[in-house]
Parts: structure tokens; sequence; C-alpha cells
């Protein structure tokens, strides 16, 4: 058994990808969601902060390279089937989502459709430059 035989037993998809959810270690709250391949994990796991995997820009992305809003991490984990990644984590500055929100998951669904229910803690435009 290699050293890193344990990236053999995630089911990564077809693209190489596994879906992945950043969780606040203390409160539990859910912050982001985003895709992870073999590498992004294997850097995760040695670095101890969150790298991804950006389908847009088809490139690593270490999360809060340009925001310095980074991911230190607790504990990774998967489910049952072990083809989702669950990232316990503390987040740097207390912001998780590029729109400058605290969790990327700040829209409820109401009567009269989606709601923004969370407030902008800092401008993006001050964050990414």
């Amino acid at each position: 058994m290699t050293a890193l035989s344990w990236l053999d037993d995630v089911a990564w998809d077809a693209a190489g990808l596994a879906p992945a959810i950043a969780q606040d270690a203390v409160s539990g709250e859910v912050l982001m969601f985003a895709w992870m391949n073999r590498e992004a994990l294997q850097k995760t796991a040695e670095l101890g902060e969150a790298v991804y995997w950006s389908r847009s820009r088809k490139r690593l992305w270490h999360k809060g390279e340009e925001s310095g809003h980074s991911q230190k991490i607790v504990e990774i984990r998967t489910d049952c089937d072990q083809d989702v990644i669950l990232l316990r984590i503390e987040q740097t500055g207390g912001i998780a989502c590029h729109t400058g929100r605290r969790s990327c998951f700040f829209n409820r669904l109401e009567a009269d459709g989606w709601r923004d229910v969370e407030p902008v803690l800092k401008d993006p435009k001050e964050i990414y430059k």
C-alpha cells in the first residue's frame, strides 16, 4: 500500500472530481460547496488548508489566494459512499463567499421566491482587486 492510496478510496466521478462541502468546525454551519480533484485533496491534506479544483478556471484554487479568506482544515471526512468530501474548517476572516458573505448559502426560498437573508460583511470590490 502506497502512502497516498487513501486517494484511491474516493469515488471520483467521470471527470475525476468529487463534490466538497466546507463546514465550520465549531458551529456546524455549511459555508460553501466546491469541487476537488485528486491533486486538490492531496494538497489540502498536505497543506492543512483547503485547495479546490476550479471548473471555470480549469486549475487548482487555493481558497483565499486572492481574498485572504483561507480555510484551515480541522478534519477531512467522506460520506458512506466516499463520493462526497466534507472539510471541517476554520474560516479565516469569517468570509467564505466571493460575495463578501459568511456563507455561500445566503438565499432562502420564501413565498415570493428567493430572498437574500445574510448580510454582506465586506464589499467584494474591496476583497478582490
